[in-house]
């Protein structure tokens, strides 16, 4: 069976296996040694809370316990841009008009900008394509929101996901070679390495801070402003059905754009419920339930076909083994799919 659980030390070799088929612009899932090390290490901290709610970033793997294989790893920052700046672009507007020539015109501008600073971050999404099956990166993805639902005391009130931008399939970023390569004047790999290890300061020494026209702009960089990378659809319409949404902010590099919501109006957040668990096997019509245990340390996840009675979700034997709980225990469900109102 598949569980989702909090990351362990011991998962750093094949976490740094897993970087290496992720291919480019995921800043926070490179292959790097040092940087995953560190990374790893601050979240077993952060699930033990012995650092700074602040400072915490939450990464969980779906493992699968037949084999002991890391399937796939997902992750939340709790804040982003306190300890190193936090760069997007903003799209804006500029309005140039001649009442003498009777000449009107709507300029789109790109704004390089700070204002996500402090938002909690949804990221490092990614599945093995052996595991790309069924419910699993439904599942994957909608986890970090029922670990939201459980301790919403540890998030900001505002979150976000930077989604990764179109790419061609040599791995070339039209947005980049369209702007950042004028700027920076190095390859798109290696500007997205450096940002990956925290090193930004390059960022604000290059880039202008005057508004930039976006029809100054190729055509072919025009055209992938807000786009995701093909294989970051499913995701992001994943993240757009538990409530968030695009509002014009994009990733300075490759233009990905970046979805925004507020913790209260999440789906997980209004639709979860704490249950007890039963132990039994569940008959009659069952249904798809992220069901999860309350442990902050020690946090796992099970994806269970099953039923609902009253205020208690029935669970099979192994269930309740790979969560770690007991009949009896609380458990925090949501249903996979999001149910259509009748009404």
């Amino acid at each position: 069976m598949l569980v989702i659980r909090s990351i362990a030390a011991s998962d750093l070799d094949p976490l740094i296996d897993m970087a290496r088929e992720v291919g480019g612009g995921m800043t926070t899932l490179k292959p790097d040694r040092q940087m995953l090390g560190d990374r790893v290490a601050c979240a077993v901290a952060s699930f033990q809370e012995t650092i700074p709610p602040e400072e915490r970033d939450y990464m969980f793997v779906l493992e699968d316990t037949e084999t002991g294989k890391l399937a796939g790893v997902c992750a939340i920052k709790a804040a982003v841009g306190l300890n190193e700046p936090f760069y997007n672009y903003r799209i804006g507007t500029l309005v140039h008009s001649s009442r003498e020539l009777n000449v009107f015109t709507r300029m789109e501008t790109l704004y390089l900008s700070n204002d996500l600073t402090g938002a909690t971050e949804l990221c490092s999404l990614f599945l093995q394509p052996d595991y790309r099956v069924g419910y699993n990166g439904k599942w994957l993805s909608k986890s970090r929101f029922l670990f939201i639902a459980q301790f919403q005391q540890l998030f900001t009130e505002k979150i976000i996901a930077e989604m990764r931008g179109y790419l061609l399939e040599d791995g070339t970023s039209p947005f980049y070679e369209g702007l950042g390569r004028h700027f920076f004047k190095m390859d798109f790999n290696h500007v997205d390495g450096l940002t990956a290890m925290g090193k930004k300061s390059f960022i604000a020494e290059l880039m202008p801070r005057q508004p930039l026209y976006v029809d100054y702009l190729p055509e072919s960089a025009r055209e992938v402003i807000g786009q995701v990378h093909r294989s970051t659809l499913p995701a992001r319409k994943l993240l757009e059905q538990e409530g968030m949404h695009y509002e014009g902010y994009v990733d300075i590099f490759d233009a990905g754009p970046v979805l925004q919501g507020r913790v209260k109006e999440l789906r997980s957040v209004r639709d979860s419920v704490l249950r007890v668990s039963r132990e039994g096997r569940a008959e009659g019509e069952t249904e798809c339930l992220l069901v999860s245990n309350t442990k902050l340390d020690d946090f796992r996840m099970v994806l269970a076909q099953t039923t609902v009675e009253g205020a208690e979700v029935c669970l099979s034997a192994q269930e309740l083994a790979l969560l770690h709980v007991q009949a009896g225990d609380p458990v925090r469900t949501l249903t996979l799919n999001v149910r259509k109102n009748n009404g």
